[in-house]
């Protein structure tokens, strides 16, 4: 029997995206769940997933919340679901075809050797993305050059939000501790499974900007992580349990 895996995906008005990524990743056969964390967009993402779970009640799940509460409490929500329903390997990716499902395997197989987190990197090839003004490119690798020499882990792609968890590592850490709510929530989860002492690996995709719906991306979010990073830097990171099972 293979190990039981979730890909969590935070949605916010991605009715454009959200049956086509749905399909595309029950299309793998490989046994994936999906479960969908919806922050009551008003376009009607969560009306078109209530649809689809007619079809997949098995392995189509859905977490309505009230608002547009944050990405990092987003996840931090499918974590906890899929934890409490048992599964061993956790996933995280968009919903708008910027991270490949294809690549979804890849992320498992690299787990099934022996890495507690794998991270699908768009910088640890050189630079693998397309269809993004150079400005962005530019902004996104100096932040994940910036947070590897301030924080000192060996992590190409340091914001990347396509990764695959093992179970225990998302046990042991102490999610209520984990205070960043946008894209600095992504580099506070690698940082705390990098001084946890768990095994991170990286493997090179090709990441797409989104051709449907609109980008959540703001100043403030990159804000946000700037300074939260700093403060990284000095925090004591203590397990939620005892890791000794590792």
């Amino acid at each position: 029997m293979n190990p039981s895996k979730i890909v969590v995906i935070p949605t916010y008005n991605e009715k454009e995206n959200i049956s086509r990524i749905i399909n595309a990743i029950f299309d793998l056969k490989q046994n994936f769940h999906i479960l969908i964390v919806d922050d009551g967009s008003p376009d009607g993402t969560a009306s078109i997933v209530k649809e689809m779970l007619k079809i997949h009640p098995d392995s189509l799940f859905l977490k309505e919340r009230s608002g547009k509460l944050g990405l990092g409490t987003a996840y931090m929500t499918g974590f906890r679901w899929a934890l409490e329903h048992g599964y061993d390997y956790i996933f995280e990716m968009d919903a708008d075809f910027s991270h490949d499902p294809m690549d979804l395997p890849l992320l498992f197989n690299e787990c099934e050797k022996g890495a507690d987190l794998t991270i699908g990197s768009r910088y640890c090839d050189g630079i693998s993305v397309i269809n993004w003004p150079i400005g962005r490119v530019i902004m996104s690798y100096s932040a994940s050059v910036y947070v590897r020499k301030v924080l000192g882990m060996n992590i190409f792609d340091t914001t990347s939000g396509f990764k695959c968890y093992r179970r225990k590592v998302l046990e042991t850490i102490d999610l209520s501790k984990i205070k960043m709510k946008g894209y600095g929530f992504q580099i506070e989860m690698k940082y705390t499974t990098f001084r946890l002492g768990f095994r991170i690996s990286e493997i090179p995709i090709i990441f797409r900007d989104r051709k449907e719906g609109t980008s959540k991306m703001s100043s403030g979010i990159f804000g946000e992580a700037f300074w939260g990073v700093l403060k990284m830097r000095f925090r004591k990171f203590r397990p939620a349990v005892s890791t000794s099972a590792k």
